[in-house]
């Protein structure tokens, strides 16, 4: 309860001073829906020239992008500060202010700024989902839905976790954004069937850095598609060894590996 205080504490403060910028608010919304308008164009003009790709129709692949960006949505909109851990936080001396106050230090630096611009992502996201699994004819029963809750929930955890990962090499390097943008971009390889990338680029996304287990294994399942077998369960399995790594070993590692700057 004390941290769900906490968290409406800053959640409040940040939403008072979005309202005194909402022009740049609306902007970065507005960016976020031509960004994914332009991705959209780009699959209607491959699906223009051919009825199928390697097997999967175009609202196929529209579930599987709808369903990629719902929980890269929720983790932009809570988890931001990431990003800034990995640019400047520790550069500047910021960092310490997290390990000085008497609140979990990971805690107080996600509570600490609330993404609003992902809203852009989530409705896109959440249409794109509504509209494919219309025209696809899907008839989720309740169970279904909440195999998607959870599976939706194991995906906002994958990305969060590669973001702590990527931003916790920070406390070692002092930055590391250019090593988390390069390993966050493969995510765009989400949004699309894997089975049209080579050999390599799939085991990357598999077993390496898991963003397969975000949307198209999911999906996959979904459509009645060959899937792994157990899916649902192998995504929170998946989810769970990530946060796992991400936080008890890079994170708490790298928290005592820290030396302010300066030292």
């Amino acid at each position: 309860m004390r941290y769900i205080r906490i968290y409406k504490v800053f959640i409040l403060q940040y939403l008072k001073t979005l309202m005194e910028y909402r022009t740049d608010f609306f902007i970065g919304m507005l960016s976020f829906f031509i960004l994914q308008a332009s991705n959209l164009i780009f699959i209607s003009l491959v699906f223009s020239r051919i009825p199928h790709l390697n097997g999967w129709s175009y609202n196929q692949v529209l579930f599987i992008y709808g369903l990629s960006q719902i929980p890269r949505g929720l983790d932009h909109l809570f988890t931001d500060n990431l990003w800034l851990l990995a640019n400047s936080y520790v550069r500047s001396g910021q960092f310490d202010k997290y390990l000085l106050r008497p609140i979990n230090p990971l805690f107080h630096l996600i509570a600490e700024r609330f993404q609003p611009d992902a809203f852009g992502e989530i409705i896109i996201g959440v249409s794109i989902f509504t509209y494919a699994y219309t025209k696809l004819g899907l008839a989720f029963n309740l169970l279904d839905w909440l195999l998607l809750l959870v599976v939706i929930l194991a995906g906002i955890m994958i990305y969060t976790s590669i973001k702590l990962i990527g931003g916790s090499l920070a406390l070692w390097t002092k930055r590391s954004q250019h090593f988390l943008f390069i390993v966050y971009q493969l995510a765009d390889f989400s949004s699309y069937p894997m089975s049209i990338f080579s050999q390599f680029i799939k085991m990357v996304l598999t077993f390496v850095i898991p963003f397969a287990f975000v949307a198209f294994i999911p999906a996959s399942f979904f459509l009645g598609m060959p899937a792994i077998e157990h899916t649902v369960i192998t995504c929170c399995l998946v989810a769970c060894i990530l946060w796992f790594i991400a936080y008890q070993i890079v994170w708490k590692s790298g928290l005592k590996a820290y030396e302010s700057t300066g030292n």
